[in-house]
């Protein structure tokens, strides 16, 4: 079988094809790559694969987040079921310092005291 002579390049039909099964910007990540010192320049497949990845976590993150949230009869995700994702999931406990519970500041202020008094007690 004799291939066309009309076959488009494979580069740019590649990164047209790129380009398009990516949701997120790819402008954004690479600003955000740049803010690291530790980062020179920037290939554009290394742009292309870290820009994917992160889609996938997102991706990933969500899904984890939406099959164990509090409220199953609601279609939505909320900050609270991310949270306890990152707080029950071994996957995600690294997100814990960026996504912690939230705490009403009168339940914060209890605990605060208590450990206050937790600790002078253990002074003696």
């Amino acid at each position: 079988m004799k291939m066309s002579q009309n076959t488009p390049d494979k580069g740019d039909d590649q990164t047209s094809t790129n380009k398009k099964s990516l949701s997120l910007p790819t402008s954004r990540v690479k600003l955000i790559m740049k803010s690291s010192p530790d980062v020179s320049c920037i290939n554009h497949d290394a742009l292309f694969l870290t820009t994917k990845a992160t889609e996938l976590f997102v991706q990933h993150l969500a899904v984890s987040s939406y099959t164990n949230r509090a409220e199953k009869d609601t279609k939505s995700l909320s900050y609270t079921d991310l949270a306890n994702t990152a707080e029950e999931n071994d996957t995600f406990q690294f997100l814990t310092d960026i996504l912690p519970k939230k705490i009403l500041a009168g339940d914060y202020l209890k605990s605060l005291e208590q450990l206050q008094e937790d600790d002078n007690d253990g002074d003696f």
